[in-house]
């Protein structure tokens, strides 16, 4: 292992001119890859059996041609024992899955202690289906490139559901956001069940922002608010694109003072669940 290493740490100046076009964490993952199986003694093909995959697959992630399963990785690893450099190599390819502008956000989400969204118009990606996933993103304009791959993360991020130590999730959803038939009304009727089994998690908090309450503090917009594990408050903003992180310590406390309002004017979880089981059954 320690010739391994070695050949890890001098992997940033290394190079090939066929992956200009990829990106830096592409090009990353693929030169940990062909100096871990180089300095194993292993042929492409060699270590394509020993995964079950082909010599030409493993050649394809080295040179970038193609990017890494995550079937691919959790193979490599550990046809490679690499000790948990392939995984660690792979955090940042799993990244680029993501917008650009939601990347950053997205390793702080998975690291805090707690997670208070309010959503105005659709379910919070933490909470999402599959088939709900994929309607929205197939939905978006311009339209994008590769929906699956974006499904496919958005599915990852719902590992903090499960993390240990734990996350406490809160999600205030507008009743709009409910009745919004996205993908049709099998899709929301699955979406709506889905709700009402995360609420039942004891790390999940679920609240609805009833429609008929025409003024609250939310209506200036969608809001996160993050807790981080050395307790510092950090409040997150997007749309169209584009997002703000708010790290500064008084402008972030305005935020999670206003999520709080927020959370006192929707309605009370037990409420909320049973509006939701009722929607689901008009559908």
């Amino acid at each position: 292992m320690e010739s391994a290493l070695s050949c890890v740490e001098g992997v940033t100046a290394m190079g090939q001119s066929g992956k200009k076009s990829s990106s830096p964490a592409a090009q990353y993952f693929g030169e940990v890859l062909r100096m871990l199986r180089t300095a194993a003694g292993l042929s492409q093909n060699e270590l394509g059996e020993r995964m079950a995959y082909s010599g030409a697959a493993v050649s394809a992630v080295e040179t970038c041609a193609k990017p890494a399963t995550d079937e691919f990785i959790q193979a490599a690893e550990k046809a490679l024992e690499a000790g948990g450099i392939i995984s660690a190599a792979a955090k940042y390819l799993r990244l680029e899955r993501y917008p650009a502008h939601f990347q950053g956000f997205v390793q702080l989400e998975q690291e805090a202690i707690s997670v208070s969204s309010y959503c105005t118009q659709f379910v919070h990606g933490l909470l999402q289906t599959e088939d709900y996933a994929r309607a929205l993103l197939g939905c978006a304009f311009p339209p994008l490139e590769d929906v699956e791959l974006l499904v496919s993360a958005r599915m990852e991020r719902k590992a903090l559901l499960d993390r240990k130590p734990t996350c406490v999730i809160n999600v205030i959803l507008e009743e709009a956001a409910l009745r919004r038939r996205v993908g049709g009304s099998e899709v929301l009727r699955g979406q709506c069940k889905y709700l009402v089994a995360c609420a039942v998690r004891p790390n999940v908090v679920l609240q609805v922002m009833p429609k008929d309450l025409w003024a609250h503090a939310g209506l200036q917009g969608p809001l996160t608010v993050l807790e981080t594990a050395e307790q510092t408050t950090l409040a997150y903003m997007e749309g169209n694109g584009h997002s703000t992180l708010v790290s500064s310590p008084d402008d972030a406390g305005v935020l999670a003072r206003r999520y709080a309002m927020i959370r006192s004017q929707a309605l009370p979880p037990e409420e909320s669940v049973a509006l939701i089981e009722r929607l689901a059954g008009e559908l």
